[in-house]
């Protein structure tokens, strides 16, 4: 029994790194068809949507028969619950990526305009933090959360900053609405994807060392062991 229990955790933690690295390549794929307004690219990420649900199910169905055949304890429960969170934000991070790939034919005419407004740099970034929080999953070096939670930080103020500039020349424009509408709902769901991806880097420290960190609470602080401050639930 125990062995089999062994088994189960393995398969876990392998399936775990398989849907980082499925969800990280669809990023960024789409990050790519969204520089180059490539639609033909866009529409085999849409096409592909389902290999990250399939990998979701299983991964939920492995959890709740780990939880159903044993009686988990300490690192392995730690294991199982952060696993269940881990794998709901890599699907909805997931989803946005595709969402963001529907809208991408609507600008097939505007790439000037993405580069205007350094919508490519927001890209490159969304699809860095995504490897980057990857790269810790697989590694489960908590060291570098902080810098997570920094390009998490600085891709949102970008957001914010783009989307003023737009929702300004909307006012001006009427003939940009539509764009414009597409580009805000775009660069919403690319916030959403650095937001996942800060929650993911949370998940990991409470994997790792069981402790629960509160970025939104205040500035991350250097600790002297792992690199974040971490706070404990209040």
């Amino acid at each position: 029994m125990e062995r089999h229990f062994e088994q189960e955790l393995e398969k876990l933690n392998k399936r775990l790194t398989k849907m980082g690295n499925l969800v990280a390549s669809q990023v960024h794929q789409t990050m790519n068809a969204l520089i180059e307004c490539n639609t033909e690219l866009a529409r085999q990420i849409i096409d592909n949507d389902n290999l990250v649900d399939d990998l979701d199910v299983k991964i939920d169905k492995l959890c709740q028969r780990i939880f159903a055949l044993t009686q988990p304890v300490a690192t392995d429960l730690r294991l199982i619950m952060s696993s269940l969170k881990i794998n709901n934000d890599l699907e909805r991070m997931g989803d946005h990526a595709v969402g963001i790939a529907k809208k991408i034919e609507g600008l097939s005419d505007y790439k000037d305009i993405l580069k205007d407004l350094n919508v490519d740099e927001l890209a490159a970034a969304t699809d860095l933090i995504v490897r980057d929080v990857t790269n810790i999953l697989n590694s489960r070096n908590i060291v570098f959360v902080k810098d997570i939670f920094e390009a998490s930080f600085s891709i949102k103020e970008k957001v914010h900053t783009v989307s003023s500039r737009i929702l300004e020349a909307m006012t001006q424009k009427t003939d940009v609405i539509v764009v414009a509408t597409n580009l805000i709902m775009i660069l919403s769901q690319i916030e959403r994807i650095a937001d996942y991806s800060t929650n993911i880097a949370e998940s990991i420290v409470f994997l790792v060392e069981g402790r629960i960190i509160k970025h939104s609470r205040r500035p991350v602080e250097l600790d002297s062991d792992s690199g974040v401050n971490l706070i404990s639930e209040e």
